[in-house]
């Protein structure tokens, strides 16, 4: 079986699930990803890479779409040249399915089934979008508001949810990150036969290895009990400023606390002014982007909490897979299956400094506390959300759809 996804870059740790993926007999993987490194589908400062990827990578410029999204210049050509037989995509490069019946006719002529690949994050039951977007203020990723007004965010929004009915029902089948998935696509008339929960998982026994390997190995950090670690693009939504506002409190009764920061984006001038005011610059350590898992996983492993302050997902995975207790509030929907409160971490109130400040408090105070619930953190990846997890149920998806006529 061919299957070819559609992506907007060479996500690093994506790479590695793909490349699982490539090695399950009788499959072949494929990604069609944009020749511009700057696509508007992909966030900002998102890594890429095309190291050690073991499928094959086709490249296509992208166009911007009469409703605003790119797409792919000679995608049709494209798609009668490699014939797959399987298209897995999501946002925004579905819409170009929803709108252009002649690119589904085309699909339905080479006897190509879709599945769309989601989170879905933020998505409201269709019943419920009239008052959800009726009182929603659209943030990007600078958690800056749109500046449209608001009978124009409110026909914008009433089109996406019409749009996503046409989506959700075109497509063969799902794969989505998180369980209530079943009851979010329902509303919009999917059946819960053609949903699969695959979950969004790194490569955790690459992971799990690398820690065998390194914890014996010698530091690369001073010794610190009270160290907090964040991993993420530094970016407004992901509010690590909350983080340092944090340090700031919690410095009065830790004088020797520390955040370790990792990860590269727009917010860092204003991040590193911000902890010189607060007069914490030197408890917060600005180490820019890791990506190698050795040097990661030191940080992660010299570390006592992980702590995500704002919205993300997968570094939650990766702070497990090292034995982290975990921090957070809100993220992007995949926290709830990986963060229980009070079993291997704390959920804290979006946006609230003083739960946060408390919830860190109470495991600087506890060391056991702390050990026991980074161990739970690593019986939750090893037996529910895994690489393994993810890889069977992608082929549940594919075995799913080839048996469709």
């Amino acid at each position: 079986m061919k299957v070819l996804f559609i992506f907007g870059g060479l996500t690093h740790y994506y790479n590695k699930i793909l490349n699982k993926l490539n090695d399950e007999a009788g499959l072949e993987i494929s990604v069609l990803v944009p020749s511009n490194k700057d696509s508007k589908a992909l966030g900002k400062g998102v890594y890429q890479t095309s190291k050690d990827i073991e499928f094959k990578v086709f490249q296509l410029s992208e166009y911007q779409t009469i409703f605003g999204k790119p797409f792919f210049k000679g995608f049709n050509k494209f798609l009668k040249d490699h014939k797959p037989d399987v298209i897995v995509l999501g946002w925004p490069y579905i819409l170009s399915f929803a709108f252009n019946p002649f690119l589904r006719f085309l699909c339905y002529k080479l006897n190509i089934k879709l599945i769309c690949k989601d989170i879905p994050f933020q998505v409201p039951k269709y019943d419920e979008a009239k008052m959800f977007y009726w009182n929603y203020d659209e943030l990007n990723e600078e958690m800056l508001p749109s500046n449209k007004n608001k009978w124009i965010k409110r026909l914008k929004y009433f089109i996406l949810t019409e749009a996503r009915k046409v989506f959700y029902t075109m497509v063969d089948a799902h794969v989505d990150y998180i369980d209530e998935a079943y009851e979010i696509l329902g509303s919009y008339g999917v059946k819960n036969e053609s949903v699969f929960i695959i979950y969004n998982s790194p490569d955790t026994d690459l992971l799990f290895e690398t820690k065998s390997k390194i914890e014996k190995s010698a530091n690369i950090l001073d010794e610190n009990k009270y160290r907090i670690i964040h991993v993420g693009r530094l970016v407004k939504w992901k509010r690590v400023d909350l983080l340092i506002d944090a340090i700031a409190i919690l410095k009065k009764k830790y004088p020797e606390v520390e955040l370790v920061v990792i990860g590269t984006g727009p917010e860092k001038e204003n991040l590193v002014n911000q902890s010189k005011d607060l007069n914490v610059f030197n408890n917060v350590k600005f180490v820019g982007g890791v990506y190698e898992n050795e040097i990661l996983g030191k940080y992660l492993l010299e570390s006592s909490i992980y702590v995500l302050a704002g919205m993300g997902g997968l570094s939650i995975n990766d702070a497990m897979c090292f034995g982290k207790p975990v921090i957070c509030s809100v993220c992007d929907g995949t926290e709830k299956k990986l963060v229980r409160d009070n079993i291997n971490g704390f959920i804290f109130k979006n946006g609230n400094l003083d739960d946060l400040v408390s919830k860190i408090d109470i495991l600087f105070s506890n060391p056991e506390l702390q050990k026991k619930m980074g161990e739970m953190s690593i019986s939750i990846i090893k037996n529910e959300v895994n690489m393994d997890v993810v890889i069977r149920n992608y082929l549940k998806a594919f075995k799913y759809v080839q048996a469709l006529e």
